[in-house]
């Protein structure tokens, strides 16, 4: 599939619009359709590959949670995004839908503190059990009692 007939599915699926710089497509998305884009993705778009996942703290604004997913066989990456409200930690898990979401989703409640709703083993995977915080937010406080490594 092109990205640019993706583009379109994309339109007129989820009424959002994706953006197309060559081979890679960029869709934002609202948070309570986050789950069943990737399904989409997977099973429309033929987007079988799980990439990396990740967050950014915007400070006020709130958290963003981003992925990537690629169709290999194919010229197509899309990266989904969705913004969290903020003050909000929850997301829906992909791990239903893409196996190698599990770990990157326990990193990233590890280092930002997302919690990914319907996750089968959600717990830090980096950090000791008794860390407090979340290292990579904007408030997490440098002078932490704890040593960043051990």
């Amino acid at each position: 599939m092109t990205p640019a007939a993706a583009s379109s599915l994309i339109q007129e699926r989820f009424a959002v619009n994706a953006t197309v710089t060559g081979t890679e497509l960029g869709v934002i998305l609202p948070v309570a359709r986050w789950g069943e884009f990737a399904a989409f993705a997977k099973g429309t778009l033929s987007c079988t590959y799980f990439n990396w996942l990740t967050a950014v703290d915007w400070k006020e604004q709130g958290l963003e949670v981003l992925a990537r997913v690629e169709d290999l066989g194919a010229p197509l990456v899309v990266t989904m995004r969705t913004r969290l409200d903020p003050g909000a930690t929850h997301c829906a898990t992909l791990t239903g839908v893409f196996r190698g979401a599990g770990w990157m989703e326990r990193e990233c409640y590890d280092m930002f503190g997302v919690v990914f709703d319907g996750h089968p083993d959600l717990r830090r995977i980096l950090l000791g059990d008794d860390w407090e915080g979340y290292p990579l937010r904007k408030d997490y406080a440098v002078d932490t009692p704890h040593a960043p490594y051990r």
